[in-house]
């Protein structure tokens, strides 16, 4: 249990944790490639650190150090059967990744994970690796985890994903290392693109026309450094605090900036925050820069359409904003919430609502009447560590005392959030 009070500004600098996204694909890819690939700012949180024990059942030798995460990768085609069943914890990601690269194989693999995957769609990647010759079953047959996932020769597939889903582009494209020709996979819009530029830079031939990547099978990958750049996903969560709480500044050091996840940075803007983009440099493809956020008078806007992929994690922390902003905010198309570790849009609803906001739940969305003064209450988490987080920081910003119960879930994304936020607001 957490507890948290309306504050004083928030004061100083801070590096968040590395991308979640990044981490994972960098040791999934790393296991892949011929020789060592090297991993600085590695994301040690739970989901990233189930990826690397699903690869070390699967013979990879993985160095998990202080400073730097060494990966000894075996080639495409080194991975071996697993002697037991790989355990994906919370981690869609894992999850979801990870069975593109079991389709191809010659083993048999059992897949699972906690209550909550056990719970989420995988029919969404069922389907284009079963078009594609794999053998994926749903154990008890509900077209969710766990899975068994039999390997075999892949043929290459032109997908159209019903959904923008950056893991469901990820699977085909894996699978597609794997097939007898060029795998695609066409969104109805542009999702993040973090496995098309890893890739890329590990030796795969990967391009990306609009909303449609392609990739072809059997490259030779090869080990190299990749400097994880911090997580956009973990910095919205002082970027709000610092727009929130008058008298607010704070810069937010070594953050991705890549165009398919700045999505709250464009809303944030357009609601009449003050933040400045500062020290731009690159890592590995990625875009990375310091963030400058100061306290700002925040309105409403409309939030909907091809910017929802860019920004899907961080529409949680975008309700609580716009609880505190002058006017009504609407968001739109945002459905893939109700599939998350939790429902996230329902919760939002249910708990904004108890500390007194003015919000209507809607079939893919919601509409906040921002303004109204907010009163701490006892938050639920529901064991989801973007609602914990989200609501810590509504904490900041509304009278008297919020109590977080189930805390500690912020270990899936980010260990020491709690000391961190504090560390701004001493």
């Amino acid at each position: 249990m957490k507890i948290v009070r309306s504050h004083k500004p928030l004061r100083g600098e801070i590096t968040v944790p590395g991308d979640k996204s990044i981490s994972h694909r960098a040791v999934m890819f790393g296991a892949l490639a011929n020789g060592t690939t090297k991993v600085t700012n590695f994301l040690r949180g739970a989901d990233c650190l189930s990826t690397i024990s699903c690869f070390q059942k699967m013979g990879i030798k993985i160095d998990n150090n202080e400073q730097e995460i060494l990966v000894h990768g075996k080639g495409l085609h080194g991975l071996t059967s697993p002697l037991e069943t790989l355990d994906t914890g919370n981690s869609g990601t894992t999850t979801r990744l990870i069975s593109g690269i079991l389709a191809g194989q010659d083993f048999t693999s059992l897949l699972t994970g906690d209550e909550s995957i056990q719970s989420r769609p995988m029919g969404r990647i069922i389907k284009p690796l079963s078009m594609m010759g794999a053998s994926v079953e749903s154990i008890r047959n509900n077209s969710c985890a766990p899975l068994k996932i039999t390997g075999h020769p892949l043929k290459a597939i032109h997908y159209d994903s019903p959904v923008a889903s950056a893991q469901v582009k990820s699977c085909v494209l894996l699978a597609g290392l794997y097939a007898d020709g060029i795998t695609s996979v066409t969104e109805p819009y542009l999702s993040r693109n973090h496995t098309e530029l890893m890739l890329s830079h590990f030796g795969a031939s990967v391009t990306s026309n609009d909303s449609t990547a392609s990739i072809e099978p059997d490259p030779s990958l090869h080990g190299l450094d990749v400097a994880v750049p911090g997580d956009i996903s973990s910095a919205a969560y002082f970027i709000a605090a610092a727009l929130m709480v008058p008298g607010s500044e704070v810069l937010i050091k070594n953050v991705g900036i890549n165009p398919t996840r700045d999505g709250l940075l464009r809303v944030c803007k357009e609601m009449g925050a003050d933040i400045q983009t500062l020290n731009t440099t690159s890592a590995a493809g990625e875009p990375v820069a310091d963030l400058l956020v100061r306290y700002s008078e925040l309105h409403g806007t409309v939030i909907e359409g091809e910017i929802i992929p860019a920004l899907i994690d961080e529409i949680p922390i975008l309700a609580v904003l716009a609880a505190f902003a002058d006017g009504t905010t609407v968001i739109r198309n945002a459905e893939e919430l109700k599939v998350k570790e939790s429902n996230r849009l329902d919760i939002m609803v249910t708990e904004l609502s108890a500390m007194g906001c003015d919000i209507e739940g809607t079939d893919d969305g919601m509409i906040i009447h921002g303004g109204k003064p907010l009163c701490g209450t006892s938050i639920d988490s529901r064991l989801d560590h973007r609602i914990a987080m989200s609501f810590a920081v509504a904490g900041l910003a509304a009278d008297g005392t919020t109590t977080i119960l189930r805390d500690d879930c912020v270990k899936i994304s980010y260990p020491d959030f709690y000391t961190d936020l504090q560390k701004l607001t001493n």
